[in-house]
C-alpha cells in the first residue's frame, strides 16, 4: 500500500472541517492532498506491471504440457462459487468506500463513518473468504506444489490480499482518526484516496478472476495475441 497514502490520512487535524473548502490553513492541505494522490497514481502504476508481468507469465507456462487446468470438470474452479461470493463482499467494500466519500463531500459525517467502517469491514471478510478458498484448495489436495496452475492460482491471489492488507493499514489509520477527532479536510482526502485504491483492486480482481476461472482455449487465444505460441 503507498506510504504517501497511509502518512496522509494518519496526519489530520482535529481544526474544523468545512467540505465548502473554506478552511484556514487550506493551502498546505490541499498540496499535500496533491503529493498524497500522485504518489497513490505512480505506486498503483507500478502494482499494475507487476501484475501484468505474473499475467503474462501465467499465460506462457499455460501453454506448457504440465499444466492441468484448474476449470477441468472435477477441478476447484469449475464451479468456482466460492470465488462469486468473495467478489461480493470486494464490490460491496467498494461500494461503501465509494458511499463513505460522497457522504463527506455532503457534510453527512455520520453516514461517512458508517459506510467507511462498513467497507473495511467487507475487505477483511473478502481476506477471510480468501483463505477459506486456499483452505480447500488444501483440502482437496490442491497444494502450490502440486500443478502449475496451482502455483499461480496462489501467487496471484495472494498478492492481491496482500495489496489489500496494506490497503487496510490505510483504513484503520483514517477510521481511527474520524473517531477520535471526527471529521476534517485531510481526512475527507484520505477516505477519498482509501476508496480509490479500493476500486482499483475491486476491477484489479475481476480482471483475476476472469482469468483463472478461463479455459485452456482462452489461455490458448491469449497467448497467440501475445506471441506467445
Amino acid at each position: 500500500m503507498s506510504t504517501q497514502l497511509w502518512k496522509h490520512a494518519g496526519g489530520a487535524e482535529p481544526g474544523g472541517w468545512n467540505p465548502s473548502g473554506q478552511h484556514g490553513p487550506e493551502a498546505p492541505i490541499q498540496d499535500r492532498s496533491k503529493t498524497a494522490k500522485v504518489g497513490l497514481g505512480v505506486f498503483l502504476g507500478v502494482v499494475t506491471s507487476l501484475f501484468l508481468l505474473f499475467l503474462l507469465a501465467f499465460i506462457a507456462r499455460s501453454q506448457v504440457s504440465d499444466w492441468r487446468p484448474l476449470t477441468d470438470p472435477l477441478a476447484p474452479l469449475a464451479h468456482p462459487w466460492m470465488l462469486w461470493v468473495n467478489t461480493l463482499l470486494l464490490a460491496l467494500g467498494s461500494a461503501c468506500l465509494q458511499w463513505a466519500k460522497m457522504s463527506m463531500e455532503r457534510a453527512q459525517a455520520g453516514r461517512a463513518i458508517l459506510a467507511f467502517l462498513l467497507g473495511g469491514a467487507f475487505a477483511v471478510a473478502f481476506l477471510g473468504g480468501q483463505l477459506w478458498v486456499w483452505q480447500q484448495f488444501a483440502a482437496w489436495g490442491y497444494f502450490v506444489s502440486g500443478n502449475p496452475a496451482n502455483s499461480f492460482f496462489y501467487l496471484l491471489t495472494g498478492l492481491h490480499g496482500l495489496h489489500l492488507a496494506g490497503g487496510l493499514v490505510a483504513w484503520a489509520v483514517v477510521g481511527l482518526r474520524l473517531l477520535r477527532v471526527g471529521p476534517s479536510e485531510r481526512l475527507q482526502t484520505g477516505m477519498a484516496l482509501c476508496a480509490f485504491y479500493w476500486h482499483y483492486l475491486l476491477g484489479l480482481w475481476l480482471v483475476l478472476f476472469a482469468l483463472l476461472t478461463s479455459t485452456p482455449e482462452t489461455y490458448q487465444a491469449i497467448a497467440a495475441f501475445c506471441g506467445l505460441r
